[in-house]
């Protein structure tokens, strides 16, 4: 059995990390440069760094940013925010990132998601769907949560997976920040529908949160944020926990 991943999630702004709830309210998390060495050497498996203002101030994500946190971390880590072409993925590969992340961009082009799974390979290409329960339906969100579509989460992530994404970054927007657990039930059946891995994100808030996003939720790796900036959880605590309950992760 592959061991599972334990991903911090550091989302950007202004040059700062950040962290809400339902993507609201954000509040200052630290520099995330320092933030990502501190994860670096405290056990995590990948990081991931989103610039989440980026496609509403219709821009790129800053390379020079990419460049700082290659210097500082030796374990790979991920960028996405505002990425809409090959030209851009290029430039941050070069940078220093190991992958890429991209929602909105894939969602008004899916064939972006193609192409740069033919010019980089899918390992590269990671497409996060940012979704929210409406009703009995799990929606597809953009631009940074805000703009609804009319996609469903299983449908779009069973349709990437099928034109070259590598990754599924998968963030249930009703649980972001609630610290109520991750919502178990859509990651089981994107994880069921897919033969890529799957990150579950949102709503991290213990230990046996993680248990249960693994087990029942059959994701292959887990995403947060609060828990880790603000010193609720240490990784390698939560590795030795995962261990304890017969889920295999790197320690």
């Amino acid at each position: 059995m592959l061991a599972k991943r334990i991903i911090p999630c550091l989302d950007v702004k202004d040059g700062r990390t950040v962290k809400g709830i339902n993507f609201k309210e954000l509040r200052d998390a630290g520099d995330p440069v320092e933030l990502g060495a501190l994860y670096a050497e405290s056990g995590a498996d990948e990081l991931c760094f989103l610039d989440i203002s980026a496609t509403l101030e219709q821009r790129r994500t800053f390379a020079e940013l990419v460049k700082e946190i290659a210097k500082n971390v030796n374990i790979p880590f991920t960028v996405g925010g505002g990425i809409s072409n090959v030209k851009q993925v290029g430039i941050l590969l070069e940078a220093g990132a190991d992958k890429i992340s991209i929602n909105s961009a894939a969602v008004k082009n899916p064939q972006l998601v193609t192409a740069l799974a033919k010019q980089f390979g899918s390992q590269c290409v990671v497409v996060a769907i940012d979704t929210r329960l409406d009703g009995t339906h799990w929606l597809v969100n953009t631009h940074g949560g805000t703009l609804a579509t009319p996609l469903m989460a299983v449908d779009w992530a069973t349709q990437v997976y099928n034109i070259g994404a590598g990754e599924i970054l998968l963030t249930s927007m009703n649980h972001d920040g609630t610290k109520n657990g991750f919502a178990l039930d859509i990651t089981r059946t994107i994880s069921e529908k897919v033969n890529i891995p799957v990150i579950a994100s949102g709503g991290a808030g213990t230990m046996h949160h993680f248990t249960d996003v693994f087990t029942s939720g059959k994701a292959d790796a887990a995403l947060a944020a609060s828990i880790f900036h603000f010193k609720e959880i240490e990784i390698r605590d939560l590795k030795r926990y995962l261990k304890q309950k017969g889920i295999e992760t790197r320690i």
